[in-house]
């Protein structure tokens, strides 16, 4: 019982720790930016912000800029667990990177012919699925 007690505690350390160190939550935010997965949010809620009546548009988006920054944030916490700090800065260079640039100019076509691409897959699965269930 001790030793779980000890290791609980040694984990709680080490994440406050890593959430203390605002360069390297920085340095995961700027690499989900850069990257593009901080984007994504952006081009999901697309369409919803759409359906929203002009005249409350304004602060739908105010709502929604703070809601996509509090993920980010909660996805920069998951990326400080998985990855140092070392890791996080290679990426941001492969990133900055000419390739790294055009991979992220990609992202919305990448990510709605990928949706189109899971579509069809999903539709073909349903049918495999059907055929052995009955």
């Amino acid at each position: 019982m001790k030793k779980v007690l000890l290791t609980l505690a040694l984990v709680l350390v080490a994440q406050l720790g890593i959430a203390q160190d605002p360069t390297f939550k920085a340095d995961v935010i700027k690499y989900l930016e850069i990257s593009g997965q901080a984007k994504i949010f952006e081009i999901v809620t697309k369409d919803i912000a759409k359906t929203i009546p002009a005249e409350k548009q304004a602060d739908f988006k105010k709502e929604l800029d703070a809601s996509i920054k509090d993920v980010v944030g909660k996805m920069a916490d998951l990326y400080m667990v998985e990855f140092t700090h070392e890791d996080v800065k290679s990426a941001i260079k492969f990133y900055e990177s000419p390739v790294g640039k055009k991979l992220t100019s990609k992202a919305d076509v990448l990510y709605e012919k990928g949706q189109a691409i899971g579509q069809e897959w999903g539709m073909g699965l349903q049918s495999i699925v059907m055929k052995y269930m009955q």
